[in-house]
């Protein structure tokens, strides 16, 4: 399989501060991994900044590198900061919202959710 040269490359330390930064006033992204089992991306939004309410067909893990976030999920309220973890089931609605400037590591887990 070719290399991906848009991701960062393998065998080598990244800092994570160094890919991404906060724009002011919007949101970014960068994916530094790629595979059929899943995407990691690294996001950067700054305060105020958010996703509306939706779902995924896949579960998702939001890892929190710096700042505040506020999430809603399935109308749970979760608060997370650095160091941080909280798991999105799929098919439940979510949105999320930076409570400052953030940093984020999203790990997208592409098996599809049985419908119930």
């Amino acid at each position: 399989m070719a290399e991906d040269r848009t991701l960062p490359g393998a065998a080598a330390a990244h800092a994570l501060d160094g890919l991404i930064t906060v724009p002011p006033h919007a949101i970014t992204s960068r994916v530094i991994a790629r595979t059929a089992a899943g995407n990691v991306t690294l996001f950067g939004m700054d305060a105020g900044e958010g996703l509306s309410e939706h779902t995924a067909p896949f579960d998702a893990l939001v890892v929190v590198l710096d700042g505040r976030l506020s999430l809603t999920i399935g109308g749970t309220a979760v608060e997370a900061g650095p160091r941080d973890f909280v798991r999105m089931p799929a098919l439940v609605p979510h949105a999320l919202a930076a409570l400052t400037p953030v940093r984020l590591l999203l790990v997208m887990l592409r098996e599809a959710a049985e419908k119930k």
